[in-house]
């Protein structure tokens, strides 16, 4: 194994990168599941465990593996993943993609349609799409006959790596995101990589922003892995998804096992957050992706962490050009600063001239610390220039 270093991080390449090629376990196509593509592996996650398999093939093998007894299940899927499970017959149901179908008439029809097909306290729900849909699917079971087991596929990388695990469920209500929710850990998660060759460049590349902020979290061996296998990670290669993927749910699990009902360090998890919630109101959600914000975001998070004094300015150099070496926007031009301000102090409140905002010393070191409001503007200053 060669002993490059890393640009602006110090330590050679992990010996547990995988050497890759044309012996990758990518499946090709008619070929049966590859059982050397399936991997098990359990997280507690609050008072329960979350058992997260990783198979190779399609969404219809890993149905056909798990799930041989389809009249104790109800299979939640939408428009975009309902093709994708063509090999399920048990009962379905069908709802609309996106963010404006995490309502209560979403909740209910799976309500409904368990409850016309029989499933009983011994049932389970399989949700099979992305972070919208594992959340509408997972609070309905918490709350179907005080509580069902429940399997998550999730089909986006930003749902296998952060919104499909970690227990939190939920829909929109009253015009305000997640607004009614709870916290109930599905008992299974099913990761199908093959799976991701279904979203646009852009959508795969929202999920890797979550993915970089794991590694930020506190994982230096993912962090040298995303600058050394770049390119194998943005051409989704089986395996290059599979490390990134387990990786990164090893990080959130690490945190949601000490605060499972985010207490505490829970609140780490939303590294770029602030920033980047405020980015997506003030330029219409929709107009960049949750991922594109966050990354941007963490950028803006790694400015005031150098501002302050709190932040290793090598550390920050270095997650700023990982960051920008997925193509993520690192520039906000013509946003207006007034507007992006306006939204952060409604999320985060002011309190005596300064915001709280989650900032990092160096890779794992994470604080939840204020910050003076001239700070905060001149980040913001220079990031929408």
């Amino acid at each position: 194994m060669s002993n490059r270093k890393c640009r602006g991080t110090a330590g050679p390449i992990p010996s547990w990168i995988p050497s890759f090629g044309a012996s990758s376990n990518r499946c090709r196509k008619n070929e049966p599941l590859c059982d050397p593509g399936v991997t098990h592996t359990r997280y507690p996650v609050g008072s329960a465990v979350t058992e997260v398999h990783f198979s190779v093939g399609t969404v219809n093998d890993a149905l056909r593996e798990y799930y041989r007894d389809e009249r104790r299940a109800l299979l939640v899927a939408d428009t975009n993943t309902a093709p994708l499970c063509t090999a399920y017959e048990g009962p379905t149901v069908v709802l609309q993609p996106g963010e404006t179908a995490k309502q209560w008439a979403s909740v209910s029809a799976i309500l409904d349609s368990a409850l016309a097909a029989g499933i009983g306290r011994d049932g389970r729900i399989i949700a099979v799409g992305g972070g919208v849909l594992c959340d509408l699917a997972a609070f309905a079971a918490s709350i179907y006959l005080r509580g069902i087991s429940c399997t998550l596929v999730p089909t986006t990388l930003l749902a296998m790596v952060d919104a499909a695990f970690g227990g939190k469920t939920g829909m929109n209500y009253g015009g305000l995101k997640n607004m009614v929710g709870t916290f109930y850990p599905s008992d299974m998660l099913i990761i199908v990589p093959q799976s991701l060759d279904t979203l646009s460049p852009r959508e795969y590349q929202s999920g890797l922003a979550e993915v970089i902020k794991s590694a930020m979290l506190g994982d230096q061996d993912l962090f040298n892995f995303l600058q050394h296998a770049h390119g194998r990670v943005a051409a989704r290669e089986m395996e290059a998804v599979r490390i990134i993927v387990e990786r990164s749910l090893a990080v959130k699990a690490s945190v949601v096992e000490r605060d499972f009902t985010e207490t505490g360090v829970r609140a780490s998890l939303n590294l770029g957050h602030t920033f980047g919630h405020a980015l997506e109101s003030v330029a219409g959600f929709g107009t960049w992706t949750h991922g594109e914000a966050v990354a941007w975001g963490m950028v803006c998070a790694l400015d005031l962490g150098v501002q302050m004094g709190m932040t290793d300015h090598g550390y920050a150099e270095a997650a700023a050009a990982l960051i920008e070496s997925f193509g993520f926007p690192t520039q906000a031009p013509g946003v207006a600063v007034d507007a992006v301000l306006e939204a952060m102090q409604h999320d985060k409140k002011v309190t005596s001239g300064s915001m709280r905002f989650v900032l990092q010393r160096r890779l794992g070191a994470t604080e939840v610390v204020a910050a003076p409001l001239d700070a905060v503007i001149e980040v913001l200053n220079s990031r929408t220039a």
